[in-house]
């Protein structure tokens, strides 16, 4: 891991950027397109987003205009929950191709377990796979059984699972299950909603590197072996939270930000969500 473009190898071989943008909660519009652009110009070579964030022409306009060729940005997006099932996920990654104006995703993920749905919606992204039509498939927000009984039926197994992961939200077994698994762990909200940035542990900790709160964050998730993808549309905090190859935390301070660990989430429960 030396700079923005340095990547994981999928266990498909696709090879993945271990450090990206996020655009949860970020509306259509200047501001989305902007922050795009700035990314790609600071040398993010990732872009996540999902058809439930409503951004998904803004991301496509503001990869186009940083004048960067298809083959050098990785997209992610994802299928909502009430697009879920066989016919209705292929027409809704049909969908998240038109508005973002390419021929192909990245990665493609199925964005909750669905109960009774996500096995068929699984056997669709098998579907787009085997095509072709997409470089790989993956999950989120599945927890070890849910993972577990979709490994049961597929017949590809996902590439890539993205949870909320932060330092009060370790998931410690999950990520040793995928690890055994060669299913590449995500973090989403590896901030924790900016609920960390004040945390006196970790500002002991940022204070001895020189480095912000979130640098410190952030530079222990990918010390971890998981790709992470801060949301931010500020030019400044796009660049700061990227400046973090020139430093590596020991193992004692590794350590350290592990037992914040609280088990404590700042999204819904992939076990109890009712949307």
């Amino acid at each position: 891991m030396k700079n923005l473009q340095s990547t994981t190898t999928l266990h498909n071989g696709v090879e993945m950027p271990w450090f990206g943008l996020g655009v949860f909660k970020v509306e259509e519009g200047q501001e989305l397109v902007d922050a795009v652009k700035t990314a790609i110009q600071h040398g993010y070579r990732s872009i996540d987003t999902a058809t439930i964030y409503g951004n998904e022409v803004g991301v496509g306009q503001g990869i186009r205009e940083a004048g960067i060729a298809r083959e050098d940005v990785f997209i992610t997006s994802k299928v909502w929950n009430a697009e879920q099932g066989y016919e209705t996920t292929i027409a809704a990654y049909e969908e998240s191709l038109k508005k973002l104006g390419v021929e192909y995703l990245d990665l493609y993920l199925i964005h909750w377990p669905v109960v009774g749905k996500y096995k068929e919606t699984w056997r669709a992204l098998e579907t787009l796979y085997k095509e072709g039509r997409v470089k790989a498939i993956g999950v989120s927000n599945f927890q070890i059984h849910h993972l577990e009984d979709l490994l049961k039926d597929a017949e590809i197994k996902p590439m890539v699972n993205q949870v909320e992961y932060h330092p009060h939200l370790t998931q410690q077994e999950l990520h040793a299950f995928c690890q055994e698994q060669g299913i590449q762990l995500e973090a989403w909200s590896p901030l924790m909603a900016g609920q960390l940035l004040d945390n006196q542990d970790l500002q002991e900790i940022a204070d001895k590197y020189g480095k912000s709160v979130a640098q410190i964050i952030l530079r222990w998730d990918l010390q971890n072996g998981v790709v992470t993808i801060p949301k931010s549309t500020k030019a400044h905090r796009i660049a700061e939270n990227a400046t973090i190859f020139d430093f590596e935390l020991t193992a004692e301070d590794m350590e350290r930000i592990h037992n914040l660990n609280q088990n404590h989430r700042v999204g819904p429960d992939p076990d109890n969500f009712d949307f």
